[in-house]
């Protein structure tokens, strides 16, 4: 395995037509459908990178931005920016154009932390990611803070499940 990889080399696109039965009553893209695509892609390029099976350990916040409407090309694009021992962080950002205009326009972003595993579902190391342009490296320099704030949200959450399954009756 190698140590270092760019974040080119785990660079995921994937585009698609929204269809009718892709959309809500408002004819705009489910956000369930959106998120499974977020996921998969994320999954693909961490996969690319760590050339091992992965398991999905976070998704930070899915801001809908704008909408993506019935008959729009939605792309979305993937790449680690980050690594730990056996984790990654992807980012994802995704894309709504208008076919017949070719107006474009960012209607996601999305950060998740995607984990290395072996066939028993055990941790294995990967490689580590060199971020090569401004963006790359802004990315990665501030994903030990998008790190931060999801190990606060875990923190809490599992606190949360305490709670609940203590003083709920059901």
């Amino acid at each position: 395995m190698e140590n270092t990889k760019r974040c080119q080399d785990s660079f995921v696109v994937k585009t698609s037509i929204v269809l009718p039965p892709d959309t809500n009553t408002h004819g705009t893209m489910f956000g369930g459908k959106l998120m499974a695509y977020i996921d998969d892609v994320a999954a693909i390029s961490a996969m690319r990178h760590a050339r091992s099976q992965v398991v999905t350990a976070s998704t930070d916040s899915v801001d809908f931005l704008h909408p993506i409407y019935e008959g729009d090309a939605v792309c979305l694009e993937a790449f680690v920016t980050y690594t730990g021992r056996s984790s990654m962080e992807v980012f994802v950002k995704v894309v709504a154009e208008k076919l017949m205009t070719g107006e474009r326009n960012v209607c996601a972003i999305s950060f998740l932390t995607m984990v290395a595993v072996d066939t028993n579902g055990r941790p294995v190391p990967v490689p580590t990611v060199q971020p090569e342009t401004d963006f790359e490296k802004e990315l990665h320099e501030n994903a030990k803070k998008r790190a931060e704030v999801r190990k606060a949200r875990k923190k809490e959450n599992e606190a949360m499940v305490k709670n609940i399954t203590t003083q709920l009756p059901w």
